[in-house]
Parts: C-alpha cells; sequence; structure tokens
C-alpha cells in the first residue's frame, strides 16, 4: 500500500518540468525541486509610511528609498483581532524610481517585486551595521484615485 501510494506521489510531482527525484527509499521519497526562476525572489502588498525619497545620482539616474508597512491580521486565543505590521526598506533604481517620485506618496498601497539584498556599512560611531533591503524591479500602484492618474491628452 505505501509502495503504490508513493510511486503515485512521485507520477503526481512528473507535471513539473523542474522537479527530480533524488532519491526513492522504501518509506521516503527524496524531491528536490529546481526553483531558478524564483530565487532571491520577494512579493508584497503594501503602504508606504512616508512619502518616498527620491534622489538624482551625478549620472542623472534616479534613486528612490521608501518604507513598506505590510500588515497581517489573526484572532488569538481569545478570539481578538491581533494585526501585526512589518516593515521593509525598498530601494528602487532608474525609470522605476521615477515612476515612484511621480505618482507615490505616504499611505500609497502598492504591490511590488524585487530582490532581498543584504549590504553592510560602518557608522558615525565606528560600528559595523547591517541593513536588508528589497531592490524593487516592479512597483504596481493599487489605489484607483485620479490625482494619481497622469492627465489625458
Amino acid at each position: 500500500m505505501k509502495k503504490k501510494l508513493l510511486n503515485r506521489l512521485v507520477a503526481s510531482y512528473h507535471c513539473f518540468d523542474n522537479l527530480k527525484v533524488i532519491k526513492k527509499s522504501h518509506n521516503c521519497i527524496f524531491l528536490i525541486l529546481l526553483m531558478s526562476s524564483i530565487k532571491n525572489k520577494v512579493q508584497l502588498i503594501g503602504n508606504l509610511g512616508a512619502n518616498p525619497e527620491v534622489k538624482t545620482m551625478e549620472d542623472g539616474k534616479k534613486l528612490a528609498r521608501m518604507s513598506v508597512a505590510t500588515n497581517e491580521s489573526y484572532r488569538n486565543t481569545k478570539g481578538e483581532k491581533v494585526t501585526d505590521t512589518n516593515w521593509h526598506q525598498v530601494v528602487a533604481w532608474g525609470k522605476t524610481a521615477a515612476i515612484v517620485e511621480k505618482y507615490l506618496k505616504k499611505g500609497s498601497e502598492i504591490a511590488l517585486e524585487g530582490k532581498l539584498v543584504t549590504r553592510q556599512y560602518i557608522d558615525k560611531d565606528g560600528i559595523k551595521k547591517y541593513i536588508t533591503e528589497i531592490i524593487a524591479d516592479e512597483i504596481l500602484l493599487l489605489e484607483d484615485d485620479a490625482e494619481y492618474l497622469p492627465e489625458k491628452e
């Protein structure tokens, strides 16, 4: 019975091109999913906590920095609704930064996709610090508010 179930399980996973069975034994199947297309991928929906900070670099390229809040709600053991907020530091470059500058402001609801990057720096007291940021590749404004939309020509 177990062997039939294991074989069915393996057969059902063959629809994934990037899934490989690396070992099959009497009670276990070891599967590896080659997920190269989603390595280091972040997708968030949240709200800006402040107006974005946008700088133009010496070469003319734009850099936008913003803080995005995501909320997760659940009920605790007493049945009360609890909301946890997480803050994410987001960086956008080039055309994406120009769009951020033009259309986003504090409170804007956005969806974004990018990758996580951790960098280190030395603060003013000489202490090494680490920061993890999301480098945004795509940002989508989720609000349907006329003041954000470009004027029709």
